[in-house]
């Protein structure tokens, strides 16, 4: 990660290209992204920006005096951008969407939906056993481990709670950059709920790390 921004998953909806391909797209909120705190590699022993998003509600008393310092409110989320290419923003100055560009290749991080509890198939993608009556075995979990070890081994694939886990999406295209009303839209889908927050990042598989001179105007 060498450049990113913190954004709120607002919806999808589609837009036309200019060759008049229809194209589904997530529009996510960027507005309002603080840098709260720069890390050096001399007091620190790395290199990232500490980014805010959104104001907070309920705050303590270390929340409000790490935000003072950079001249803004308490924010609700708070995540580090890691490398030496966002050093170039300042404390308290704010990012905006067009740190990226249109066409530019990012990953997107947030919380997958959660799908309660499910069984093995659904949830590890398992086959299911003969479906005639005589079989007696059709969605079972399967063998529980070896016949000497006497217990099931840790991290054995069985039914359990699907979802509400970190995850990132790669290689998606930003479609349109909204300056005015500070969204961006990202083709396809994006992880996550609604309302959720996300990290959008440069793609690691793309080699794009260098930050849009105009995002630093």
């Amino acid at each position: 990660m060498a450049k990113g921004i913190l954004g709120k998953k607002i919806g999808m909806t589609q837009i036309f290209a200019e060759n008049g391909e229809l194209i589904p797209v997530t529009v996510v909120e960027v507005g309002g992204n603080i840098v709260l705190q720069k890390k050096t590699m001399e007091t620190d022993g790395y290199q990232s920006v500490q980014l805010g998003f959104k104001d907070a509600k309920n705050v303590t008393k270390p929340e409000v005096g790490h935000a003072k310092k950079a001249n803004t409110s308490p924010k609700r989320f708070v995540k580090e951008i890691a490398g030496e290419e966002m050093l170039a923003f300042e404390v308290g100055q704010e990012v905006k969407a067009n740190i990226f560009v249109e066409g530019e290749i990012v990953d997107v991080t947030g919380t997958s939906k959660g799908k309660g509890y499910s069984g093995p198939i659904q949830r590890w993608n398992f086959s299911r056993g003969p479906m005639a009556h005589g079989s007696g075995y059709h969605r079972g979990s399967g063998s529980m481990g070896e016949r000497t070890a006497g217990r099931i081994k840790k991290g054995k694939k069985m039914a359990g709670r699907l979802g509400g886990e970190t995850t990132t999406i790669q290689n998606l295209k930003v479609a349109k950059i909204d300056l005015e009303r500070n969204v961006v839209l990202i083709r396809g889908n994006v992880p996550g709920a609604n309302n959720s927050y996300v990290i959008i990042s440069n793609g690691v598989k793309s080699n794009t790390p260098q930050v849009n001179p105009e995002a630093l105007a």
